[in-house]
This record gives structure tokens, C-alpha cells and sequence, in this order.
């Protein structure tokens, strides 16, 4: 198994790891579905779509509103229009901004791997003021390919200077996407209980689970000392 040396670089997913943003996506869903004559949905459906990237949570609102393919186009223009700047209504998780210093005072390189796209995500990290403590960020359109194809978080890892074909790094994320991405790095992946996960987490590969990011750091230290 890759494990990493300290002080290695700490890649994290966003929505649902870092943040939950559910509630702002929801709102800017419904927006869009008002606009467009279309039922609301409840915020737990919305959660439930939400990983994959735009592209996949508005086919998963057109098979549940029965929306027709032909009209996710304008529906999907419409939500990015609200999605840029869709703050006020996203949280950090508890303890997530104090254990982000701790790792980086530690000398872990830190980023962002994740499927939301880059403007959104600059701009919710913006919001937070925690976009300095990011050395590299990877949006969900930065590259052709998105989690959980390894891609995405091999672009992240290089950039913070890990080796491309055998980075010793850690990847932090809440989902399905993101253990899949991990593995076919492979690197060690923690997963977040508290994100928007659908699988059982003993059913996901996975280095360490954590449902309270006080825990992180130790986790991290963990990893690192088991080289060897």
C-alpha cells in the first residue's frame, strides 16, 4: 500500500467533505425548476444527486422530475448562472478551518480535488477566506475527465509536487467518487462519515474514517509513521 512520509501533501474533496453546500444547490435547483414550470424537489433528493458534477445532478433532476434530455440544456445554463455565486446558505463542517491550519503549520501541502467546477469552488473557498491555504485546486472542470477517474487528483498531487506515477500523498473525502479516485491513484483515502455518501462506509476502500475533523491530524500522523 502507498503510505506517505510527513509532511506529505493532503488533497481534500469539497462539497460534503469540507463543506456542506447542499442546502445553496438545492436552492439554486429549485430556483431553476420554478423558472421552468417543473415540481421542486425536497433537499434530501438534491443531496442525494450531488459528486458527480453538474452534468450528472441534472440528469439525475431530469429522471426524477421526468424533465426531457432536450430542455437539461437551458435548465443546466440557468442553474450555473445562480451556482457561481451560491454562498450565503453553505457551511464549512465543524472544526474543518482549525484543522486545515493545523496541517498546514505541520508543513502538509494542502489542495483541492473535486467535481464541483473551478469558479464555484474559488468562489465558496473565497467566501470562507480559506483559498490561500490551498497550494493547488482542481475542479471538476479543469480537466476532461472528473473523479472518480484517477486523473483529476494525479493533476492535484503533481502540482503540489508529489511524483506522478507514485505520489505519496493523502486524499480526504465523504463519498463513493472520491474512495473509487483514491484507489486508482492509489493513495491513502479518509473519508468523512458526515458527507453524502449513499454506500455503507466498511463497503468503501478506505485508510481511516473520521466524523469529527479534530481527528484528522493523528490520522494523518498515523499514515505517515506506517512507512516502513
Amino acid at each position: 500500500m502507498n503510505v506517505c512520509l510527513a509532511p506529505c501533501p493532503v488533497v481534500f474533496d469539497l462539497d460534503g467533505t469540507l463543506i456542506d453546500s447542499a442546502p445553496d444547490i438545492h436552492a439554486c435547483v429549485n430556483a431553476v425548476l420554478r423558472e421552468f414550470h417543473v415540481p421542486p424537489l425536497s433537499l434530501d433528493q438534491v443531496r442525494g444527486f450531488i459528486g458527480g458534477g453538474v452534468e450528472i445532478l441534472w440528469r439525475k433532476i431530469g429522471m426524477a422530475t421526468g424533465t426531457e434530455p432536450a430542455g437539461q440544456r437551458d435548465m443546466l445554463a440557468s442553474f450555473m448562472t445562480r451556482y457561481h455565486a451560491a454562498t450565503s446558505l453553505t457551511r464549512l463542517f465543524p472544526n474543518v478551518e482549525e484543522t486545515l491550519g493545523i496541517l498546514a503549520d505541520r508543513g502538509h501541502s494542502l489542495g483541492i480535488c473535486t467535481n464541483k467546477p473551478l469558479h464555484p469552488t474559488e468562489a465558496i473557498l473565497d467566501h470562507f477566506g480559506i483559498r490561500n491555504l490551498f497550494g493547488q485546486i482542481i475542479g471538476g472542470d479543469s480537466l476532461p475527465e472528473k473523479k472518480p477517474d484517477p486523473a483529476p487528483l494525479r493533476a492535484a498531487l503533481t502540482g503540489l509536487g508529489a511524483h506522478p506515477e507514485a505520489p505519496r500523498a493523502i486524499y480526504v473525502g465523504d463519498s463513493e467518487f472520491d474512495a473509487a479516485c483514491a484507489a486508482a491513484v492509489p493513495v491513502p483515502f479518509m473519508i468523512y462519515s458526515h458527507g453524502y455518501r449513499h454506500t455503507p462506509i466498511d463497503q468503501l476502500p478506505h485508510h481511516a474514517a473520521f466524523d469529527d475533523f479534530t481527528a484528522l491530524p493523528s490520522l494523518v500522523e498515523a499514515a505517515s509513521a506506517s512507512v516502513g
